[in-house]
């Protein structure tokens, strides 16, 4: 697939080349080009077919995706509660988005097909129709306002946290190329900080305020850990340039800005276990794996190391270009029952007994 496509655009790359060409010998006005480059019926009828066959490309190309990529496996795997909302909403713009582009490619080139050029044939010159500019117009805003209001609406279901619901709190800080979790500890109330407070000696890496009693009980951890069922608002922090956390899942993506805090809130409904054991995960966790495989082979007959099998697990990465190693900045959410987030949490070291005194 990857050598058609490489093929495919060098042939559009020579074809647009070969086109300047021509365009250049029009501009220039020389004898080659002066009298063999002016298009008659014969030319624009050619065009004309032209554009009908691109049409039947552009509708067999988008036939084919569909057929071949269409299980859409993105929108079939959401782990939070409001994970289907959101999925609703993106296949509905999808849906709108394919009826449109289908009607608007079809006029698009049959019209250039059906009013082709031809020798006697004068076109008809509009100044303006306010019927059909109030109908193209009309049309898109309604359209456009019952998206826009939908999603405003599941936007506000999603960011309103229900502080009654005593949802937990986790700090998430990201810095070039690594996060870091901090737990509210027993209180729930995660405590001061601030980037002029990080003390490397003491590793106090997060620059938590040692004097807040709210920081007693918070634990400093890599990984994020999340009971199964409750809600949980994480609180972000960055501590040099804008990044993104973004965690596919659980359909969730906030900007974390250096010199504020931004949050985001939603509750996990699948465990990582469950996840694993969905027909969709074991089928592409199986395809990575033979894909890795192959790909061992090749390196082991190198004398190089094998790839290591691929377990699925949920992840929190950049979703922003923040440097040179951008790309392997991610970290492990692990989803859980009730009983093994706590024997986890409480095996986990309060930031008062890590600090180096």
């Amino acid at each position: 697939m990857t050598a058609l496509l490489t093929i495919l655009v060098l042939v559009f790359i020579l074809v647009a080349i070969w086109q300047m060409v021509k365009i250049f010998d029009l501009t220039q006005g020389n004898s080659r080009g002066a009298h063999n480059q002016i298009a008659n019926d014969k030319d624009n009828k050619y065009q004309g077919y032209l554009m009908l066959g691109f049409l039947v490309f552009i509708y067999a190309i988008t036939i084919f995706s569909f057929v071949e990529y269409g299980d859409l496996p993105l929108l079939s795997n959401s782990a939070s509660e409001h994970g289907p909302d959101v999925d609703r909403l993106m296949i509905l713009s999808l849906v709108v988005i394919f009826i449109v582009q289908t009607i608007t490619q079809f006029l698009l080139h049959y019209f250039a097909f059906k009013y082709r050029g031809e020798k006697g044939k004068k076109a008809l010159f509009y100044a303006d129709n306010n019927k059909l500019e109030a109908i193209w117009t009309i049309i898109p805003v309604i359209v456009l306002a019952a998206l826009i209001i939908q999603g405003l609406f599941t936007w506000n279901d999603i960011m309103n946290v229900n502080e009654d619901e005593d949802p937990l709190v986790i700090e998430l800080y990201a810095q070039q190329f690594n996060w870091t979790a901090r737990y509210a500890g027993n209180d729930n109330t995660l405590g001061k900080a601030n980037v002029r407070l990080i003390d490397i000696d003491k590793a106090n890496v997060l620059g938590v305020d040692e004097s807040d009693p709210n920081a007693q009980d918070d634990i400093i951890t890599k990984e994020i850990h999340l009971p199964v069922g409750r809600p949980v608002l994480i609180k972000m922090r960055s501590q040099d340039v804008l990044h993104s956390a973004y965690m596919p899942h659980f359909r969730a993506q906030m900007n974390c800005v250096p010199g504020m805090i931004t949050q985001f809130g939603f509750t996990p409904t699948l465990t990582t276990a469950d996840m694993r054991n969905t027909p969709e995960m074991i089928d592409k966790v199986a395809n990575i794996n033979q894909i890795r495989a192959e790909k061992s082979e090749e390196l082991l007959a190198k004398g190089e190391d094998a790839l290591e099998r691929y377990e699925f697990d949920y992840l929190v990465i950049c979703n922003k270009i923040c440097g040179t190693s951008h790309y392997n900045m991610q970290m492990k959410i692990i989803v859980e029952t009730q009983e093994e987030y706590d024997a986890w949490i409480k095996d986990q070291k309060l930031f008062k007994d890590s600090l180096n005194k």
